[in-house]
């Protein structure tokens, strides 16, 4: 019996049953709602929805026009989350982010300083177009992102939950675009490439856009079921063979790493962190769910390894010269590794 046909020792009750058949049935009519505006996509759309459930943030590339604001405007408006943007461009300062501590007049007639909160409290935070303000800007977005939390003048503002970023980012062949720093990356749960529409997409979406009418968006859920269903994943458990199989692959992206392949040795700078682990869990645990199973496959794992994986992994110049692709470099590993 392989790892992916392995049974679960995992028996829910009846309650818990009814919770997880809640859990596909939110799922699935938050795709459908979002499908409502978002024409095709659908794997990008489903990849994003996992990381919902999971409360990470997401950071989608494509470029110009292809709907990734739409996207995200579309998740906080079905979610019932309160949502903020930011356009960033080169001259956004951190406190264009995350607030800032302005003078106040007093009913005494004293002044007194107090705290502006930026668009970073919110729910869903879409950052447009990440990559084109500077690194020190983008930084402002790192501690929010990891601790849920925002210091400022010494004084540590707590972020609602849930709270994530949901981040666009243009192709960096592209002018005016800054690399995110690898530690910004990291903090990403997922990186989601969007593609362009096919023939039969662009012609419903050229349809839809030009129509006087627009559809109508539902709210599906709330903030508390939200934070209902995260829980609720992750209790899934996941044995130890396939928990093995994810060590190996994450160690196997690292260069210096006795079983890194030669290709890993030639064109890999950085192999990904232990976060890469927590979202291929993490995220296969909500796989699992979404295909009625109570246990983590392997087959899980494998689905949702480049989304994991892929921004984690640093080519060296030599790699980037040569245009490796780091989907093609974790195509051999998974292969590898059976």
């Amino acid at each position: 019996m392989t790892t992916t046909e392995m049974p679960s020792t995992f028996k829910p009750d009846v309650e818990l049953r009814r919770a997880y058949d809640e859990f596909r049935g939110l799922f699935r009519r938050l795709k459908e709602e979002v499908g409502k505006q978002v024409i095709g996509q659908q794997e990008v759309v489903h990849d994003v929805l996992i990381a919902l459930l999971a409360g990470e943030h997401v950071l989608l590339e494509g470029v110009p026009g292809l709907g990734k604001t739409l996207l995200v405007r579309t998740l906080g408006r079905v979610a019932s989350l309160n949502f903020a943007r930011i356009q960033f461009t080169p001259d956004l300062m951190p406190a264009d982010i995350t607030g800032t501590q302005i003078v106040v007049d007093t009913t005494g007639g004293e002044r007194s300083f107090s705290f502006q909160k930026g668009p970073v409290f919110s729910n869903v935070l879409l950052a447009d177009e990440i990559n084109r303000a500077t690194p020190k800007t983008q930084a402002a977005l790192l501690e929010a992102m990891q601790e849920r939390s925002v210091t400022i003048a010494g004084n540590t503002h707590i972020l609602e939950e849930p709270f994530l970023v949901l981040a666009t980012q243009n192709p960096l062949e592209m002018e005016g675009t800054y690399p995110l720093p690898e530690a910004q990356l990291d903090r990403f749960f997922f990186k989601v490439l969007v593609p362009y529409p096919g023939e039969e997409d662009l012609r419903k979406i050229l349809s839809l856009t030009t129509d006087e009418v627009e559809p109508e968006i539902e709210q599906i859920c709330s903030r508390e079921t939200l934070l209902r269903m995260r829980a609720l994943a992750r209790q899934i458990p996941i044995a130890d063979d396939v928990l093995n199989r994810v060590v190996d692959l994450v160690n196997a992206t690292h260069p210096d790493h006795e079983d890194a392949s030669d290709q890993v040795r030639q064109y890999v700078r950085f192999g990904a962190s232990p976060r890469g682990g927590q979202a291929l869990i993490l995220g296969g645990k909500i796989s699992a769910i979404l295909d009625e199973r109570y246990n983590v496959s392997w087959s899980d794992v494998v689905q949702l390894a480049k989304p994991a994986l892929r921004h984690r992994i640093m080519l060296t110049f030599e790699g980037q010269a040569n245009q490796i692709s780091v989907d093609g470099i974790l195509d051999g590993l998974i292969a590898s590794l059976g």
